[in-house]
């Protein structure tokens, strides 16, 4: 996967089985000045509704953003999302990107990545849990039992 794309570095499983990914990519500042950044991309099957963005930014902190794996999949090829996070297609005939605005209060941010390796991730995500999956597993009375009274107690 690597070979073909610089800047990117192949699928790694870190512990508890949550396969990675991490791309660098450009945050966009204005028509002529980008920033390199560093994206680490998580995948967990016990989580499996989101992706775990974590931003490096060289001699600056951490940041990470919990995105919707659908909403990801769906940007690489039509506009995705709604609020604090949106993602879409490039319309560049030389390099297939995208484009991922997130947005918290009155600040936003605009990065562009490559196309190919994240979708190949994407993929791989999605033959460890298939989509239409991702709620197999709960345990819906352990994930609902906060939300009823408890047996015996007062309501107001």
């Amino acid at each position: 996967m690597s070979a073909n794309h610089p800047g990117v570095q192949a699928p790694r499983t870190a512990p508890h089985d949550r396969p990675g990914l991490i791309l660098d990519i450009e945050r966009v500042l204005d028509v002529h000045a980008r920033q390199a950044i560093r994206a680490e991309f998580h995948f967990t099957p016990k989580s499996p509704l989101v992706v775990c963005v974590e931003f490096l930014i060289e001699g600056g902190p951490r940041v990470l953003w919990r995105i919707g794996r659908d909403l990801l999949q769906q940007g690489l090829y039509s506009i995705s999302g709604l609020g604090d996070v949106q993602m879409w297609p490039s319309n560049l005939e030389d390099r297939a990107t995208a484009w991922l605005q997130l947005a918290s209060g009155d600040m936003a941010a605009l990065f562009e990545m490559p196309v190919a390796p994240l979708a190949e991730w994407l993929e791989y995500t999605y033959e460890l849990v298939p989509a239409g999956h991702e709620l197999a597993r709960i345990d819906w009375d352990v994930a609902t039992a906060d939300l009823l009274p408890a047996h015996g107690a007062q309501s107001d």
